[in-house]
């Protein structure tokens, strides 16, 4: 018989969990050569040649016992921690339960929310195109950044605009079609990462730290408890139904949790926010997505559905394959956003939904993120049209779909750095381009106050051009 043959991951990983499972068996030390069969030495020291070169790439070393007796401690109080959390979140849930039972309608007031929702104020851009076109500059020379002050002045009403209380909203929730293997990632991941985001150590984290942003983390849905306090518990039950084998939530559920999503950003915009970015955490979510995109536009699986976190073309296949299944078996009414919603989507999407509206009710501009925040940006506009006016887009998503969710709503991105992960991270960087169109409009001379006589421009001038652009974003 032919010896195996090994690769220097799969020797890594004979270290690694060999070095678990010594300390699974309460072994204080590091793998020998006489742990491993003679084959499997040969393999490992083909590689790296001295038996501790080899423990060193696999990343193993002696821990003191000072050092395991910290960590131990750590997991002691993080258990204890995390119990505490979920009788919190059991009673949260219990109330979610009874308030529920017990509340207005809740379509009822989600109709009210989107009456109270009014149309930007087009005197007002009106004015900020004027001023932009009196600037010294010629016509249209800062292209996006003047259109964005435009739409800036018919969200708030007023000409000159600073948003200085920058605030990030990331909704977490898991969604039951993870077990149709549409992601790559294991489900826990949701909950770690909520609870990393909370702490600022995530991608999003650290960009909203750098832009000056803060960020609030919900748990709309997670399945199972997050071990940080920061992390405000709104959830309905932990996680929706299964798309492929029925709806992933009632519609009650989907109209309670766009009250939620709204009630968050209402809640930011007391605190003094005056511009929202809107993200998500949900191991697969962009399935959830792509399905509720097919079913609001009509366009095919094939047309919505992106790799997410990096699917396999198979994986890939499945993934298309189950959102089909989905729609064939759930016929959500295209023409009843809620019911697409409802059928297809996640807990996640309908707080992003809420949170657009919650917005756009308070005048505050609200940031899309990427894929999955488009998606819950177009429901909030097929449930309310004059939400359009609120939106914000930030990155091009690499993400399939992104493009017919962002030509639905009728907006372009501002940048494309080809970035493929959520949470809320194109915000930030949104927000700084925003400053700049701000800066732009507050801090220009006109041509009379810089002392320049402006008639060379006549010919080439264009005096609709910066307000033709102002819807656009």
């Amino acid at each position: 018989m032919a010896e195996k043959t090994y690769s220097r991951e799969e020797c890594l990983l004979l270290l690694q969990n060999r070095q678990k499972k010594l300390r699974e068996d309460g072994e204080d030390r590091l793998p020998l050569k006489a742990d491993f069969s003679n084959e499997e030495v040969v393999a490992i020291k083909a590689f790296w040649g001295p038996w501790p070169r080899a423990l060193e790439a696999a990343g193993l070393k002696e821990e003191r016992a000072e050092d395991r007796k910290q960590k131990n401690q750590l997991k002691r109080e993080r258990a204890r921690k995390r119990q505490k959390l979920a009788r919190k979140a059991e009673k949260a849930l219990k109330k979610a339960e009874e308030d529920g039972c017990g509340a207005e309608d809740p379509e009822a007031k989600l109709r009210e929310l989107t009456a109270a929702v009014k149309g930007a104020d087009r005197e007002a851009e009106k004015l900020a195109a004027d001023r932009q076109a009196r600037l010294a500059k010629p016509p249209g020379s800062r292209s996006r950044l003047e259109s964005l002050s435009v739409r800036l002045a018919g969200i708030s009403g007023r000409i000159f605009n600073r948003p200085e209380r920058k605030m990030l909203l990331v909704f977490c929730a898991d969604n039951g079609v993870f077990e149709e293997g549409v992601s790559v990632s294991p489900q826990e991941i949701t909950r770690i990462q909520a609870e990393n985001l909370a702490a600022g150590k995530t991608g999003a984290g650290v960009l909203a730290r750098a832009a000056g942003c803060d960020v609030r983390v919900y748990d709309v849905g997670i399945n199972g408890t997050a071990a940080d306090e920061r992390i405000a518990v709104r959830k309905l039950r932990p996680g929706t139904g299964n798309i492929r084998k029925g709806p992933a939530m009632t519609r009650e559920e989907a109209a309670r949790m766009i009250l939620t999503g709204a009630d968050a950003a209402a809640e930011a915009v007391r605190d003094g926010a005056d511009i929202i970015g809107i993200g998500e955490l949900g191991i697969g979510n962009t399935a959830t997505s792509s399905a509720v995109l097919a079913g609001l536009t009509g366009a095919s699986p094939e047309e919505v559905t992106g790799r997410g976190g990096g699917l396999t073309d198979e994986a890939l296949e499945r993934k298309i394959r189950v959102i089909r299944e989905a729609i064939a078996l759930n016929r959500p009414d295209k023409t009843d956003a809620l019911d697409v919603l409802a059928k297809l989507g996640g807990f996640d999407l309908a707080a992003m939904t809420g949170a657009f509206l919650g917005c756009a009710e308070k005048r505050v501009p609200a940031v899309i993120d990427g894929f999955i925040s488009a998606v819950a940006a177009l429901l909030a506009v097929r449930l309310c049209p004059d939400a359009r006016d609120y939106l914000i887009p930030s990155h091009q998503s690499c993400e399939k779909g992104y493009r017919i969710a962002a030509k639905e709503l009728g907006l372009e991105p501002l940048f494309d750095l080809q970035m493929r992960l959520g949470e809320g991270s194109g915000c930030p960087i949104a927000m700084k381009i925003v400053d700049f169109a701000c800066c732009v409009m507050n801090g220009m001379a006109s041509f009379e106050e810089a002392g320049i006589d402006d008639a060379y421009l006549d010919e080439i001038r264009e005096p609709d051009k910066a307000g033709k652009k102002g819807g656009t974003a």
